[in-house]
């Protein structure tokens, strides 16, 4: 008798998912006719994500960009689990269309199993990665998932139950891919520590390089434009090729804003805040980011997403202290018996080996093909091609695909470094592919599951200083996104909490 239970139960189950099923069919839904059986279609094959995806990354700024990745890696997981795992899992018939309007069939029936629903799968993952990682483009992307969703049902594909199931998988793949990846909004943000810094809400004592060229935008409006409604009395300076050198203007801006006992400001991506550092440190003044730039990594560990952003830490005088990481080209016999010249700074890291490679072919294809195909040729140039660096590392020579050391411990994802806890912390995170028989083919397969501490041709470590020497005369550095020759021997070293940066104090 305990077993009669159960087969009651899911008749009942059944018996009301057909009854929904058949009231939305019977129901009239004249506003509905002429956009839902397309919408259903547009999602074919995940289409529509992947548009919305596409403008969220070309005109979301880094938050959207964000959110795009975040977005299409968790349907991605969804598709896969719903397509792999649930259809074959639980084979159910589609529903009958007897009962459905005409007007609403699709062109094309689907014709694998019913339950559960990927398009739903697909919709709910996508809406919700993205509000894991904004929620105001969350927010938007909602209703046109609803709507995706409840049109399955609409156009007599799918039984309401399929499409709650599939939702619900969506929804476990986003909070999945989070739990392996975590959003900004999880992490720690790296606001140690804070320290004093002039209060400037209407700009006054402000002088801010503008950097046109440094990339995409971040923001739909013109930053000038919102820098001068935002704080008036700033000096905004607009940089240009025939004003000469950028170093050159950012020192007279640093200058200029220390005989007023201000701030320097400046707006562009990563390689123009790098020319920046120099000029603060130099002037002794502290420093507003303004993200500006096609990738921003140093604003976005600040909490530093937006023009915006900037300018309300500015108006709260809300700063803190952060390292800056330093190459110092040695002469001599070491790096205590010889002498260093002038040094190269850096914020976010620094390479030798493949990555320098990768981004000099990137910079070169990217105005002709685009960003991420540009990366991708490079990556695929350097594991056809690729040789690697020798080099000694420590006093240890070394055959290695690359050498990074960030400026301060990075949090990853597989072999990627992807953001920092504190931007203060006195450490430089060094890992080291190292060459060998299949390195590039182990390194891969190791980082795809999850397990670089255990191959032997990856090494990591947490240091305050790295020595290398003997690099062959042709050796490239990158450093904050920035190619240039290396040198043969240098040091690798930080200067602790030496400069002072503003970030928003809700961060």
């Amino acid at each position: 008798m305990s077993d009669l239970p159960e087969p009651r139960v899911r008749r009942l189950l059944s018996a009301t998912d057909r009854l929904a099923f058949h009231r939305v069919a019977a129901r009239s839904w004249p506003a509905a006719e002429p956009v839902l059986p397309r919408l259903s279609r547009a999602a074919d094959h995940g289409l529509l994500w992947y548009g919305i995806a596409a403008g969220m990354w070309a005109f979301g700024g880094v938050r959207g960009r964000r959110a795009a990745v975040r977005g299409i890696t968790s349907l991605a997981l969804a598709s896969a689990t719903v397509n792999t795992l649930g259809k074959g899992a639980v084979r159910r018939s589609r529903p009958v269309l007897d009962a459905v309007p005409v007007i609403r069939h699709l062109a094309r029936q689907p014709v694998t199993s019913s339950f559960p629903s990927g398009h739903s799968a697909s919709a709910a993952a996508f809406a919700t990665g993205v509000a894991l990682e904004s929620r105001g483009l969350g927010a938007v992307v909602a209703p046109v998932a609803a709507s995706v969703a409840f049109s399955r049902v609409y156009t007599g594909v799918h039984y309401p139950s399929d499409v709650l199931v599939g939702a619900a998988l969506g929804v476990g793949a986003a909070y999945a891919v989070r739990g392996m990846v975590p959003s900004r909004a999880q992490l720690p943000p790296p606001a140690r520590p804070r320290t004093d810094a002039p209060v400037l809400p209407d700009g006054e004592g402000l002088v801010v390089v503008v950097n046109p060229s440094s990339g995409a935008q971040p923001q739909l409006l013109d930053p000038v434009r919102q820098l001068k409604t935002a704080l008036p009395r700033a000096e905004v300076v607009l940089y240009e090729d025939d004003a000469g050198p950028l170093p050159k203007v950012l020192e007279e801006a640093a200058r200029d804003a220390a005989r007023r006992g201000g701030v320097l400001g400046v707006c562009g991506g990563d390689g123009t805040v790098n020319a920046a550092v120099p000029q603060a440190l130099r002037f002794d003044v502290p420093l507003m980011v303004l993200p500006g730039g096609t990738f921003n990594h140093f604003a976005a560990d600040l909490g530093v997403d937006t023009v915006a952003d900037a300018c309300v830490a500015l108006a709260e005088g809300s700063a803190v202290r952060a390292d800056v990481g330093r190459i110092r080209p040695l002469t001599g016999s070491g790096p205590d018996g010889g002498t260093f010249s002038e040094p190269v700074y850096f914020l976010n890291t620094f390479s030798l080996g493949a990555y320098p490679e990768l981004v000099r072919i990137r910079e070169e294809w990217s105005p002709k093909i685009g960003g991420p195909p540009a990366a991708l040729l490079g990556a695929t140039r350097i594991l056809r091609t690729g040789r690697p660096l020798r080099a000694v590392v420590n006093g240890r020579l070394r055959s290695m695909w690359l050498l990074f050391a960030g400026n301060g411990a990075y949090r990853s994802a597989g072999i990627a470094p992807v953001r920092r806890h504190d931007l203060a912390d006195g450490l430089l995170d060094v890992r080291i592919a190292h060459a060998g028989s299949f390195a590039r083919s182990r390194l891969l397969v190791a980082a795809l599951a999850g397990q670089l501490a255990k191959t032997r041709v990856y090494a990591s470590a947490k240091a305050q200083r790295l020595v290398i020497s003997g690099l062959p005369d042709d050796t490239q550095m990158a450093y904050d996104g920035e190619i240039a020759p290396a040198p043969p021997a240098f040091l690798l070293d930080k200067l602790p909490e030496a400069l002072t940066v503003y970030r928003p104090s809700a961060h």
